[in-house]
């Protein structure tokens, strides 16, 4: 069941101290997705949340959970803004870009690094990642960090945590719509 993982892989966004995840869903059929996705949708959507279905492959989807406010926030800073213009992104608009990344995900071209961007990454370390070619880093965790290692220490410790958290409570019966929190 996506709940399972969705806790699993997308505790800090579920928590509302991270805008977006992504992680992989082995689905069955695509109508039995299409059914789970807006029964999650409709769960989720009332606390500031949605998941889209970002790529297909035969057996997996990758899905993408994400605060559509924080995502505007996120994007809207010059620094993320200009990553996303030099990597042919024609939209300032969220949503746009949340369209865009979906295209470039299924086109089957190189994967779109910028992506950091849609997950909290900080954009020094999205532009690090870009222009080192995922080398060089200062360190490596839920990101390769390039810019402020401190922050970033302190950032993964703070995902580890909600997400040990979540999943205790998701295990002890706590619902997605209790542990989904509206910020």
């Amino acid at each position: 069941m996506a709940d399972e993982l969705l806790v699993r892989f997308g505790a800090p966004t579920l928590a509302g101290i991270k805008t977006g995840s992504l992680f992989s869903y082995e689905y069955g059929s695509r109508k039995r997705l299409a059914a789970e996705l807006r029964e999650l949708n409709r769960v989720l959507g009332p606390k500031g949340l949605r998941i889209l279905p970002m790529r297909f492959g035969k057996e997996r989807v990758l899905l993408y959970v994400y605060r559509p406010l924080d995502l505007t926030r996120d994007l809207g800073r010059k620094d993320a803004l200009s990553i996303l213009h030099e990597t042919g992104y024609r939209s300032d608009d969220a949503q746009g870009c949340v369209a865009e990344l979906m295209s470039r995900l299924r086109s089957g071209k190189p994967f779109p690094h910028e992506i950091g961007l849609f997950l909290s990454y900080p954009p020094e370390d999205v532009r690090g990642f870009i222009e080192n070619h995922a080398g060089g880093y200062k360190l490596i965790g839920a990101w390769k960090v390039y810019g402020d290692v401190e922050k970033a220490r302190r950032t993964f410790d703070r995902y580890a945590r909600c997400t040990d958290t979540y999943c205790k409570q998701w295990a002890s019966g706590v619902s997605i719509g209790r542990l989904a929190v509206a910020v």
